[in-house]
């Protein structure tokens, strides 16, 4: 049986404190484009790739057809934060102190290109990041299992030797679905309840908070 260990984190509002702006930035969008969504429905929906987004917000019965415009205004919004996006407190200390108990980074994200560059030149701790999976790399996003299924496979370890870290139902509805441990961090701005009920092992109030607690985790029941 492997000894190996996967850490699968999330990035938007678990590791970098991004939520909000995609929140506002979703909103400008949909707003230029004549959609009326409320901020709370928005910032439930952040966590989901794009398409299964916008099919949230406004009906998978509506017509697709500026779809890739409404995705388009979001990211030129969002990008304008690129340079000052800022990580959460003790996110790269985190993923450094799991490093060095010989756990496998490895990130699952939404995010690509010229995004997920930022979001790791945020979180600055590319020295330990073992790989990166994307929205690029998976047929479909959160919550199917797909991205943490992949992350975990890029590791090469089984569910039961996965650990993954989210802030969304989104993260933790993957993570049951591949079969791997849940922990969920408040710093996205979810409720617990909405955590736990989604299937949060623990929630914890940010990445620094994990870090504090790591030797009564389940972190530390794997090692």
């Amino acid at each position: 049986m492997t000894t190996e260990r996967a850490a699968i984190f999330d990035i938007d509002g678990t590791l970098v404190d991004t939520n909000h702006l995609h929140v506002v930035t979703w909103w400008e969008a949909l707003r230029q484009a004549g959609h009326h969504v409320p901020m709370r429905d928005i910032h439930r929906a952040v966590g989901l790739s794009g398409g299964d987004l916008l099919d949230h917000l406004l009906g998978d019965d509506r017509d697709p057809d500026g779809d890739d415009q409404l995705s388009e205004a979001h990211r030129t919004l969002y990008a304008t934060y690129f340079e000052r996006l800022p990580a959460l407190d003790a996110a790269g200390d985190l993923l450094r102190t799991l490093a060095g108990r010989g756990w496998q980074i490895v990130l699952a994200t939404s995010a690509s290109g010229a995004e997920l560059a930022a979001l790791r030149d945020a979180i600055d701790a590319d020295d330990v990041i073992r790989s990166v999976t994307s929205a690029d790399d998976v047929a479909e996003g959160k919550p199917a299992p797909d991205p943490v299924r992949q992350a975990r496979e890029l590791a090469g370890v089984p569910s039961e030797r996965a650990l993954f870290v989210g802030d969304s139902v989104w993260d933790m509805r993957a993570a049951v679905r591949d079969g791997v441990t849940p922990l969920a961090v408040l710093s996205g701005g979810i409720p617990r309840a909405d955590l736990t009920e989604a299937g949060a092992h623990a929630v914890y109030r940010d990445p620094a908070d994990l870090l504090a607690h790591l030797d009564s985790s389940a972190f530390a029941a794997l090692e």
